[in-house]
């Protein structure tokens, strides 16, 4: 069901804490799932990504694309984090379940919340950026779930 990668950054996650002052720190979370992800970010001068961290409330999965997403914006700069998207998790991580998907979309937009906290901290405008929301769900339809 999951792949060697997703167990791995599960079983041992990386990046997993606080970062105390933060440049940026990105709250999200899923009311349908009930996860939560936060992700702090360390942004030096230079706008490069020194460090990383997360904390997650969830199932494994939401574990490890957390994990996944904090290596993949590590020592890139704040542009480069912005590409990283939800997919690029899932690559990482060898893919997801279908119904696991909806993690690597809160690990996007944590990175992407926590980015948003930086530059407004920063009084900054970080080309492609859009405010994020809270929750992944807002704005959606409504989904029928087939039982």
């Amino acid at each position: 069901m999951y792949s060697e990668k997703v167990m791995d950054h599960f079983n041992h996650p990386r990046n997993v804490g606080e970062i105390e002052n933060a440049s940026g720190v990105g709250t999200v979370g899923n009311a349908k799932c009930g996860d939560i992800m936060r992700i702090y970010l360390d942004i030096d001068d230079d706008g490069i990504i020194r460090d990383v961290k997360f904390k997650t409330f969830g199932c494994g999965a939401a574990v490890a694309t957390s994990s996944m997403a904090t290596e993949l914006v590590k020592g890139k700069s704040v542009q480069e984090a912005m590409q990283v998207t939800n997919k690029a998790v899932m690559e990482a991580l060898d893919g997801l379940p279908p119904v696991k998907v909806h993690c690597s979309l809160l690990a996007e937009e944590a990175i992407h919340a926590a980015l948003w906290d930086y530059a407004k901290k920063n009084g900054i405008e970080i080309e492609g950026l859009q405010q994020p929301k809270s929750d992944i769900h807002e704005g959606e339809e409504e989904e029928e779930e087939e039982y």
